[in-house]
């Protein structure tokens, strides 16, 4: 089905849709507004100018692009330094090489937010049994579940923090293929707080995928030690074409540096190949980019409600990162949603996606995403694991008005089923 095909019924849906969410979308305005400026000022403060998009090759010495962006992102971030690279290949890779940067041998590093998202499991040794883990070079892992209710287990995070072998603290923000709420950045305070109170020396990381700029702050400014994420998502804008970024207390990202590159080395090299400009201008867009996003994740909950499907947040509900969890409760209609989907995309339409053993996880998994570049799950797309309860998870809509259509799209797939 093409758009323009899109069923009567689907628009007067939309109309009654964008009715519910009006209000929403006031708020996600403002709060734009305020990231924008946050961004703006770190630009301006830093001198950005033509001379910033030039790339290197080879070595990548003296890249006045890379050195200006990092201190951007430290600035937007709040903190000491960053490390702001398209080296990172996802962003497993960078919450990977921030998670080495806490810990020696004989360490224990500790999840709060209980077992971490599929890719990361075998990074830490706890699927797999992989040359290079955390596990492979003796550093231990423990962790503490989220309440019944989703929400952080302050007594059990400071139990487990009064053991002396724990030096780091890992915090996933979001949900992942988890079924719960992303944490909110005054929660993830609560738990900077209580983390502190029990051993000032232990560092807490944040694997901040999915959450930047969807609040007016970001962990770092509420004592999160380490932010790390994928430029292939929010601070991306969608046009960033690979990368990721750790920012942070400074020794922290000269040890993240070292396991980057090579210690030694560290972010003294690393050409950027030209792509100095899309990295700079996907950061300046990236706060706009990101409540497009958010505005389509509601869209999608104010049509789903109208079709008795459960999401989770529903179109009021509190949001601290860009994905919406659609309760499709069977594989048949989790396919259509992701078919719909797909449909809808400007990338590769045609194609129906199908569920396959992707590198990473435990099970199949189906993924839509016609996107400009590759995975960027700032872009619109629907993913989600073949096993039950058969939820897609939807993010992304560079643009609002292409969210919505694709969601339109995806409905009357759904319709049609």
């Amino acid at each position: 089905m093409r758009i323009s095909e899109i069923k009567p019924e689907v628009w007067k849906m939309a109309e009654k849709a964008e009715e519910m969410c009006r209000e929403r979308f006031n708020e996600i305005d403002k709060i734009a507004m305020k990231n924008t400026m946050r961004v703006m000022e770190a630009f301006q403060d830093n001198r950005v100018a033509e001379c910033c998009f030039a790339g290197t090759t080879g070595y990548g010495y003296d890249d006045m692009g890379r050195d200006t962006l990092d201190k951007i992102y430290a600035q937007i971030f709040g903190t000491e330094a960053a490390l702001v690279r398209i080296g990172f290949v996802n962003g497993t890779h960078a919450i990977s090489t921030a998670m080495f940067s806490l810990v020696k041998p004989g360490d224990t590093i500790l999840s709060v937010t209980g077992t971490p998202y599929d890719t990361i499991r075998p990074a830490i040794g706890i699927e797999g049994d992989y040359h290079g883990s955390l596990k492979f070079y003796g550093i231990d892992y423990d962790e503490v579940s989220l309440t019944a209710e989703g929400n952080p287990d302050y007594e059990g995070i400071k139990a487990k923090c009064a053991n002396p072998k724990v030096t780091a603290v890992m915090i996933q923000r979001s949900i992942g293929y988890d079924i719960r709420r992303a944490l909110s950045v005054r929660e993830i305070g609560e738990i900077c707080k209580v983390v502190k109170s029990v051993n000032p020396k232990i560092n807490v990381m944040v694997d901040n995928c999915y959450g930047e700029f969807v609040d007016v702050i970001e962990p770092t400014h509420v004592g999160a030690d380490l932010v790390v994420g994928s430029l292939i998502k929010n601070p991306g804008g969608g046009l960033a074409p690979t990368g990721g970024y750790i920012a942070g207390k400074k020794e922290l990202i000269e040890n993240a540096s070292y396991r980057m590159t090579t210690p030694g080395i560290g972010g003294e090299c690393g050409s950027t190949l030209g792509n100095n400009r899309l990295m700079f201008q996907g950061l300046f867009v990236a706060p706009h980019v990101v409540a497009q996003a958010i505005k389509t994740a509601v869209f999608c909950a104010a049509m789903m409600q109208q079709m008795g499907i459960e999401t989770s947040p529903g179109i009021n509900g509190e949001r601290n990162d860009i994905i919406e969890l659609i309760k499709t409760g069977s594989p048949e209609k989790l396919k259509k949603f992701c078919a719909g989907i797909q449909a809808g995309a400007p990338v590769d339409s045609y194609v129906t996606p199908e569920p396959w053993p992707m590198p990473g996880y435990n099970c199949p998994v189906i993924m839509a995403a016609g996107a400009f570049v590759q995975g960027a799950s700032i872009e619109l797309s629907a993913d989600g694991p073949m096993r039950e309860p058969y939820i897609a998870y939807l993010q992304g809509g560079i643009t609002y008005e292409s969210g919505k259509l694709g969601i339109m799209m995806a409905v009357s797939a759904m319709l049609d089923e």
